[in-house]
Parts: structure tokens; sequence; C-alpha cells
């Protein structure tokens, strides 16, 4: 076998495995940690870039279907979270129900 079709053969062998191992590992959107000096804010996260909290049906971090949902958390600076306004209305330390 020459060289060349060695290493294709390789490469497409390396995609294929890295392919699988992609596909079979489990995708679980855990929590963030907690942040020293920062409160969980509801309502102000944008969809898809929640730190967690996105109610029934998610995995939690970045699960947000929507923006500003009032289930969905982000960590924000520690005082500031009901200072934050969006198009929905303020931030919140508590869930929003809708």
């Amino acid at each position: 076998m020459k060289s060349k079709n060695v290493i294709s053969a390789a490469t497409i062998a390396s995609s294929f495995a890295a392919a699988l191992t992609i596909i079979a590992s489990p995708v679980f959107a855990a929590p963030k940690p907690p942040q020293p000096g920062m409160d969980k804010c509801f309502g102000v996260a944008m969809k898809g870039d929640n730190d967690c909290g996105a109610g029934a049906g998610t995995t939690c971090a970045g699960t947000a279907t929507a923006d500003y949902q009032g289930n969905a958390w982000k960590y924000v600076a520690k005082g500031t979270c009901t200072t934050i306004r969006t198009p929905k209305g303020k931030g919140s330390l508590e869930p929003i129900k809708s």
C-alpha cells in the first residue's frame, strides 16, 4: 500500500471513530457551579444562554427556549438582578411565572 493511501485510510478511520464517539456520548447540560459574588437572576437570559433552571423537559444550562424566559436563570453580579430591565420586565431572584 502506498504511503498516501495509508494516510488517507488512517484519516478516514480516525474521523469515523471521532464521529461515533460524539454520537455515543450522552449529552447532559449541568448547572454551572455556584459563583461567589453572583446571584441567580431569573428572566434575563437570552434563548440558549441560561446557566440553568429552564423548567420541565429541559436539562439545564443552555436550554432556555425563549429570550427572557421566566424560569431560566443566569448568574449576574450580586445585588444587580432586580435592576436589570428587559423587554419583558425586570430580573427576579425568584422564578417568574408566565
